[in-house]
């Protein structure tokens, strides 16, 4: 359970900015606009992760500190998702 709640909790946002990722990319949205929601989900997991090893401590902290490494995931999932969307629309255009 330690490892699943976690995983769970981060299903929920994780899936909403990859969905917003790829809305992003279908109305063929600059990469930086693109790039946004990844970068503020790595910034709000490095406050997760900080809260959890700074303030929290103990087996909740350690809860804290796996839900920002798989909000980690699903941003790096959604910067490979839209630099390879930003590939192939850059390639459509010429």
């Amino acid at each position: 359970m330690m490892f699943f709640g976690p995983f769970l909790m981060a299903l929920i946002p994780g899936i909403c900015i990859l969905l917003l990722t790829w809305w992003l990319s279908k109305k063929d949205m600059p990469l930086g606009l693109r790039l946004l929601p990844g970068l503020m989900t790595i910034a709000v997991s490095f406050v997760l992760f900080y809260i959890g090893l700074e303030y929290i401590r103990g087996f909740e902290g350690a809860a804290y500190g796996l839900l920002a490494i798989f909000l980690i995931l699903f941003a790096l999932t959604s910067f490979v998702f839209a630099k390879s969307t930003y590939n192939n629309n850059a390639t459509k255009h010429h």
